[in-house]
């Protein structure tokens, strides 16, 4: 006769809990043979940082300009309806040597070749131009013998305009020179300013990163300048020294680490900003 469905259930359940139970037990009995809990022994004391020498007195100022506050209007160069996408990069970059002479300006500058070699820039923007998200392409100069690099856009500002990363060659040397500007006012504004040997230059998120090669073999510098709104400018966040993930650079071109005083443009940019958000 089978159970009544009243009287059944209470039956299932308590026997259920019994086959749990056992299974439960034996798998409690196997966890004891074959790595169970073990003590790890005592947790290492935390250690707060120890001040060295607390009688000197601490410094109040730098002790060198790098310039690390870059914020520069760029006269002369046209950002049509406020579109950084409609400036001229080969301007702007034409607009800095004009700037500075003495480094470019004659045989004897540091890089003359630079100004020689504008002249292959032509009149034109580099052909390509677009986020690194949604482009690739091999070209990197407007054509041969120019020194600008092509143009990169991304919004490195969180205004949800784009800002330009621009790059150009400081011949006859091997260094190359990183420029961020942005829009304010419809006027454009130079806001980050780096030279030196580049192994590679990276948009990763809202930073600018560089990527330089090491004296020490198997190693480089790797830069990130982060995005200040209170500067209104890109501050060098980040300046490590860390193993290369190809094996390291050669020292081509790079000796001794680098400020960014080594840009030209550093001594005399350092403006305070003026208007409002762009």
């Amino acid at each position: 006769m089978l159970p009544s469905r009243r009287g059944r259930p209470a039956r299932v359940t308590a026997f259920a809990a019994l086959l749990l139970v056992t299974a439960a037990a034996g798998a409690l009995a196997g966890c004891g043979d074959t790595g169970g809990l073990r003590d790890a022994g005592a947790t290492a004391a935390a250690r707060s940082p120890a001040r060295l020498w607390p009688g000197l007195p601490p410094a109040s100022s730098p002790a060198y300009d790098i310039g690390e506050v870059e914020h520069a209007r760029v006269e002369g160069v046209a950002v049509p309806g406020g579109d950084i996408r409609g400036a001229d990069p080969v301007a702007a970059v034409r607009a800095e040597i004009a700037a500075h002479p003495d480094d470019y300006a004659g045989t004897g500058a540091r890089y003359h070749e630079t100004s020689a070699r504008m002249a292959d820039c032509g009149t034109d923007d580099p052909e390509d131009t677009g986020d690194t998200e949604d482009t690739e392409d091999t070209e990197d100069t407007a054509r041969d013998g120019c020194p600008v690099l092509r143009p990169y856009y991304r919004d490195l500002t969180g205004d949800g305009r784009p800002e330009m990363t621009l790059g150009f060659r400081l011949l006859p040397g091997r260094l190359t020179a990183v420029r961020v500007y942005t829009v304010e006012k419809d006027r454009l504004v130079r806001v980050m300013s780096y030279d030196d040997a580049v192994s590679a230059v990276e948009l990763a998120g809202r930073a600018v990163v560089v990527r330089s090669p090491s004296e020490v073999a198997g190693y480089e510098y790797r830069l990130q300048w982060t995005w200040d709104a209170d500067q209104r400018a890109m501050l060098l966040t980040s300046d490590e020294m860390l193993r290369a993930d190809d094996g390291g650079g050669d020292g081509d071109g790079h000796t001794g680490r680098p400020s960014p005083s080594a840009s030209p443009s550093s001594s005399s940019s350092a403006s305070s900003p003026s208007g409002d958000a762009p």
